[in-house]
């Protein structure tokens, strides 16, 4: 393929409907590539500067001058090597063992926001996050970016999030909606499995969600601040469940 034609493809994966057309994602950078492999998720193609290859021993990687990996990739810098990933066809429905966690986010905009909490869950053991319709795409490139590796670990499903919520209730797991009016996390005894539920901050649940009428908490609130973005509420909250669970 020429470089002209291979540009205008790859680049067409910094777009959500190009992802969706090609079924296709970008993974940049040492680290995240390194991350890719090690977690044995499918490669389609894998394109590298020549030292990036022999420093990263890439035997498989096609190379191309470092001009036109700026152009392909969308960071700033980190572009040497670029690979591009396969986008799983079918995500099965969550289904919680005993004592699982799990987090669902109710119409998170930002990707940088939503790969900051996949890598949150990935630090916390969490393996699912539910997505609500219309939220950013998980395989958007800053969010892959921001997870830093998490998004090839914790399942990322979008779907109609308050019939979701309703099913996992339904099979036993406890419901907690994240919001500043709520009872303290600190006096809640949090039960398992469960699932935590976080709005933006902006916009906060919505009212399909909070309709739902699950258990309210809230990260204590001593100082001035006015909110927490979602990845620092998730990361407070996820801490106690956490500390909760232990023997």
């Amino acid at each position: 393929m020429q470089v002209k034609a291979l540009l205008a493809e790859v680049r067409a994966l910094h777009r959500r409907k190009g992802r969706e057309e090609r079924g296709l994602f970008l993974a940049q950078g040492p680290k995240l590539v390194r991350e890719l492999f090690a977690s044995g998720w499918p490669v389609h193609a894998l394109y590298a500067t020549e030292a990036a290859a022999r420093s990263l021993a890439l035997r498989d990687a096609s190379i191309l001058p470092p001009h036109v990996l700026e152009r392909m990739g969308t960071q700033e810098s980190g572009n040497e090597v670029v690979a591009l990933a396969r986008i799983p066809k079918h995500v099965p429905p969550v289904r919680l063992a005993d004592g699982e966690l799990a987090l669902a986010l109710d119409g998170i905009a930002d990707p940088g926001n939503l790969g900051t909490v996949l890598r949150i869950a990935d630090w916390f053991g969490v393996k699912h996050v539910l997505l609500a319709e219309g939220s950013v795409d998980p395989f958007n490139p800053k969010c892959v970016q921001a997870s830093m590796g998490a998004v090839f670990r914790v399942q990322a499903h979008t779907c109609d999030l308050p019939a979701a919520l309703d099913t996992l209730r339904s099979e036993g797991a406890a419901l907690y909606l994240a919001d500043m009016g709520g009872s303290t996390v600190f006096d809640a005894p949090l039960k398992r499995p469960a699932v935590l539920v976080l709005g933006s901050e902006s916009h906060g649940l919505s009212d399909a969600v909070c309709a739902l009428r699950g258990e309210t908490i809230a990260v204590p609130r001593v100082g001035g601040a006015e909110s927490l973005n979602v990845a620092m509420a998730a990361a407070a909250l996820c801490m106690e469940f956490t500390r909760q669970a232990r023997p």
